[in-house]
């Protein structure tokens, strides 16, 4: 049951009629706006945003075919009623194919009329409903559908940081090594948002030509550049209620830097080739594997669309700095690359060390990699070391002491050989770490920042 009266707006470019309707629908409580003409229906689309438009089809400046494209744009949940003379009842056959929800032939009585008006609030108001009931089911069921794997406590940080951010609408980015798993945190972000009905929609920045990149994410009109054929929706348009995933986002032209700022300041695009204004209503996620703020330095990125960007900064660890995820991440994936009915792969006494000894240059990615190899290559229910990549099983021991060192190296290049080497016997668990060397926890992460062996 809806709390307020529902809004109409009517267009048409006969103010007789104009007058007819707003006392019509006023007499049954409709919260009513009016527009002469079509320019003027496109006008209070914005401002009104109305549950119901009633318009006429045949107006000068702006059809209803147009006032009902620039609806479906502005709310695609917004009902469109046309009025149709005879002449154009092919065209309000077509607006009805395209999403009009109906149409009236003139001349027509108010009780048809104010039926139909009737039947398009109720589906308006029931869509909005059923749209709350799902949203409410998903803040009971706390984002449990999508749950990125990780149990370390810098990665735990990582993710408290999304959960809290993502009910707002604010811009994130993400930054981190390749590999890391930046989209699974976008989507994890996407999940746990009031957008999560919407579409999720990503691209990533480094992977196309600017010329392209414009037109897939503004879109662009026919015959603004060769092999235009037609109008095409950019991927942000098309995205509008949902959230959008920029990867690579140090990747972008500095004209391309300048329309993404344009299309987050504004809540607006330009596609390629027009002079008219999309507007557009979508969640921006973006990720870079780059220090942005060394590409400022260069003239490289700009600043303000940094600052537009990293409203939310979140850093995700690489995984030679999440000892504690690794195995389980390992075990993940085996039960995933499982068949139907089959028990998943184990991994052997031999396997976990090598998997725990290796610093992972290419993060969750190289590990997924790796461990998809073995499971090809074991014949047996238990993966062996042997069919793990040469680089991770041989991965060859660091030196005690660097040869660089003086010969007889002093004792702290030797302390911090041995809380290294502890270290990496204890997985990087720093609390074993602190015990298995005898000192207390603080007094470790003091000498972990001090040479440089690690965040605390």
């Amino acid at each position: 049951m809806q709390d307020r009266p529902a809004k109409i707006l009517v267009v048409d470019d006969e103010s007789g009629i104009l007058k007819t309707l707003e006392i019509l629908f006023r007499r049954e409580n409709y919260d009513v706006s009016v527009a002469l003409g079509g320019r003027e229906g496109l006008e209070a689309l914005e401002k009104v945003r109305p549950d119901v438009v009633v318009s006429d089809i045949r107006m000068p400046g702006a059809t209803g075919l147009d006032i009902l494209a620039r609806a479906r744009k502005v709310d695609p949940e917004m009902m469109v009623i046309l009025m149709t003379a005879q002449a154009s009842l092919q065209s309000a056959v077509q607006a009805v194919n395209e999403g009009a929800y109906h149409y009236l032939q003139k001349p027509f009585g108010n009780d048809e009329l104010l039926a139909i008006c009737r039947r398009a609030v109720e589906a308006r108001f029931l869509k909005a409903e059923n749209k709350e009931l799902k949203r409410e089911i998903r803040k009971r069921s706390k984002g449990q559908g999508f749950q990125p794997i990780g149990q370390s406590t810098c990665f735990r940080d990582v993710l408290e940081l999304a959960k809290t951010a993502a009910p707002t609408d604010s811009t994130i980015l993400i930054s981190g090594e390749s590999g890391t798993g930046k989209e699974v945190i976008a989507r994890y972000i996407h999940e746990r948002s009031d957008r999560s009905e919407g579409l999720f929609a990503s691209i990533n920045c480094g992977a196309l030509p600017e010329t392209l990149l414009d037109s897939e994410l503004f879109g662009h009109v026919k015959g603004s550049f060769t092999g235009a054929d037609r109008d095409k929706e950019g991927h942000l348009v098309a995205a509008s209620g949902g959230t959008f995933f920029l990867d690579e986002i140090g990747e972008l032209a500095p004209q391309t830097q300048v329309k993404l700022l344009r299309a987050l300041q504004e809540r607006e695009v330009i596609p390629v080739g027009s002079t008219e204004a999309v507007p557009v209503d979508v969640r921006i996620v973006a990720a870079t594997n780059r220090d942005l703020e060394e590409q400022i330095r260069k003239g490289e990125f700009r600043s303000d669309l940094f600052y537009r960007l990293n409203v939310i900064a979140l850093g995700l660890p690489p995984l030679r700095e999440r000892k504690d995820d690794i195995l389980l991440l390992a075990r993940f994936f085996l039960e995933r690359m499982a068949r139907e009915g089959e028990e998943p792969r184990i991994l052997s006494k031999e396997v976990e060390e090598a998997l725990l000894a290796y610093d992972w240059p290419g993060n969750v990615r190289e590990l997924e990699n790796a461990l998809e190899r073995a499971a090809v290559l074991s014949s047996g229910k238990t993966i062996e070391v042997d069919a793990l990549p040469n680089r991770v099983r041989e991965r060859p021991t660091p030196a005690l002491v660097d040869e660089f060192e003086a010969r007889n190296p002093t004792m702290e290049v030797i302390e911090r050989a041995y809380i290294d080497w502890v270290l990496r016997a204890e997985g990087g668990n720093k609390s074993r770490a602190a015990e298995a060397l005898g000192i207390d926890p603080s007094t470790l992460y003091r000498k972990i920042n001090r040479y440089g062996l690690g965040d605390s």
